[in-house]
């Protein structure tokens, strides 16, 4: 059970970094073994993937359980403490569960399973910002440093999103992608458009990026989208699926042209951004009921079964949630 100590380990040196107190810090390490275990027994194959999280000001770490194995039919029951059948998660789900501060599952027969959970660094109330944010940002095999990154901030009556994808590979394509997203981040900065030119300026030195900045304005229901290279960009919700369109062109070298898109946006509608890892040939249709899971679930599925497997993979989704 190698793999299982290699989870817990690299959990406990997180919850040391962000500065978790000594019961939180088991509060992880027993969410990430019950998950690690889990896949080892049932699925064999699969990855524990955790991003720490910062939100205004608070910290935590996000632990993603992603497998391909049997997968589950009725969940309510295998959630249940002591309940188990051969080839199924059954015991341990819910222990994660009450370990966790937030958690949600998808899983189906014949489409394995995710698990999401959340442990924060402190006791007390989650930070609440009216939004699920999920993302999965991993490095071609064999690279250390991912050439892709992400980040979102959040204004008053909204939320922008920024996806970087670093040409090439490694920590030159890392500089470029931090670089750009660094620059385009900051909503006071302007409009989208304004915010690809600034980046665009940043990276004179880095060896360019392609980019993607989102601006969602959930008081008047409008997204403004600005693309510039192989970020793939689309808005879900129902049964449609709307593409947005991005400009030709390398932020950094050969910026041919900076034009902001908007589309209509509703507490339905689901953001999902990714960069040329990921194939684009997916629809949420063919996993029932995953339109309504946790963003995170979402970008996990959406890596999982979607990773090309020979470029850096990020997977962003954003959608509303209903404050308590």
């Amino acid at each position: 059970m190698s793999e299982i100590a290699a989870a817990r380990r690299a959990a406990a040196e997180m919850a040391r970094r962000l500065g978790f107190s000594e019961t939180r810090a088991g509060r992880l390490a027993i969410v990430v073994t019950e998950a690690a275990t889990n896949i080892v027994k049932h699925a064999r194959e699969g990855e524990i993937l955790m991003r720490p999280v910062d939100v205004n000001g608070q910290c935590g770490v996000e632990v993603l359980a992603i497998d391909t194995g049997p997968g589950m039919a009725n969940l309510d029951l295998l959630m249940a403490d002591g309940t188990s059948t051969a080839g199924t998660y059954g015991v341990g789900l819910g222990a994660i569960q009450r370990q966790s501060d937030s958690f949600d599952i998808y899983s189906a027969p014949g489409k394995g399973t995710v698990v999401m959970m959340m442990v924060w660094a402190l006791d007390g109330a989650a930070p609440q910002t009216g939004w699920e944010v999920g993302g999965v940002c991993l490095p071609i095999a064999g690279e250390d440093e991912c050439g892709d990154n992400w980040g979102v901030s959040y204004h008053q009556s909204g939320i922008c999103v920024v996806v970087a994808d670093g040409l090439g590979h490694g920590p030159e394509a890392a500089v470029a992608s931090t670089a750009a997203v660094g620059a385009s981040l900051d909503f006071d900065r302007g409009p989208p458009g304004a915010r690809t030119t600034d980046a665009h300026a940043a990276l004179r030195s880095t060896r360019g990026a392609a980019l993607a900045v989102v601006d969602i304005d959930s008081y008047v229901g409008k997204l403004v989208f600005c693309g510039v290279g192989n970020i793939a960009g689309s808005i879900a919700g129902g049964s449609t699926r709307r593409h947005l369109l991005s400009h030709n062109g390398i932020v950094g070298s050969n910026l041919r042209k900076v034009q902001e898109f908007e589309q209509p946006w509703d507490s339905a509608s689901v953001l999902i951004l990714a960069s040329d890892g990921i194939n684009t040939r997916w629809e949420l249709s063919a996993y029932p009921g995953l339109v309504f899971r946790h963003a995170s679930v979402i970008a996990a599925i959406l890596y999982r079964d979607f990773s090309r497997g020979r470029d850096d993979s990020t997977v962003v989704v954003v959608r509303e949630h209903a404050l308590p």
